[in-house]
């Protein structure tokens, strides 16, 4: 039996990931993204013209937005980092409309797309990192941003390598593919224990 007649079977029982329901992960992610990342942009803007200003992020001792945004590391670029999620969620939305509206995106775009994810995911690690080990704090929005950006990178990365716009394996690809769901779910629970381990204590004492 051949590769492609497998790839085949696998369509058939259901295996696969619909391009509608990439389609709506791009969109309900990129919505969910695009709105902390202007949330945080507006509580930015408060804070710089009023630095008495409290952030309507500012939970608890260790959920709260503002060191996040007064640290070096909130403005990579030299500007704040969520007008880069404005930006980058917005394509990530119109992509999503486009292909729901029936259109087909190119091989070229959907790997540019994969190569802005995956950048976006860098973003993500290095605040988490930064989270835990520099400010000993978590942004709510950010964690927003953090839940938002991990399917769209994982789902839109199986969608590539189904769509055979990344040259992998047979194997892989099948593994990816009918495993994408388990996939996921390791990512989150990662970060979670991620998160547990470096601040468990705190936030279990907070309770």
């Amino acid at each position: 039996m051949s590769d492609d007649t497998q790839i085949d079977e696998s369509a058939a029982s259901g295996s696969r990931l619909s391009t509608r329901v990439w389609a709506w992960t791009l969109l309900v992610g990129g919505l969910i993204g695009f709105y902390a990342s202007f949330e945080l942009t507006i509580e930015r803007i408060r804070t710089l013209e009023d630095p008495s200003y409290v952030p309507s992020c500012d939970l608890s001792a260790w959920a709260t937005c503002g060191p996040a945004m007064g640290s070096w590391q909130g403005s990579l670029l030299g500007f704040p980092n969520p007008l880069v999620g404005i930006a980058a969620f917005a394509v990530v939305v119109t992509t999503a409309v486009v292909v729901l509206t029936g259109a087909t995106v190119p091989r070229w775009y959907r790997l540019a797309l994969l190569v802005g994810a995956t950048v976006g995911l860098g973003f993500v690690v290095f605040a988490i990192w930064t989270s835990l080990y520099v400010l000993g704090a978590l942004c709510p929005w950010c964690m927003v941003v953090w839940a938002v950006t991990i399917p769209i990178f994982w789902l839109h990365l199986v969608y590539c390598v189904q769509e055979r716009d990344l040259s992998v394996g047979e194997g892989l690809r099948r593994a990816l593919v009918q495993n994408r769901w388990v996939g996921l779910a390791l990512l989150y629970v990662a970060v979670l224990l991620w998160v547990m381990i470096t601040m468990g204590d705190v936030i279990v004492a907070s309770f």
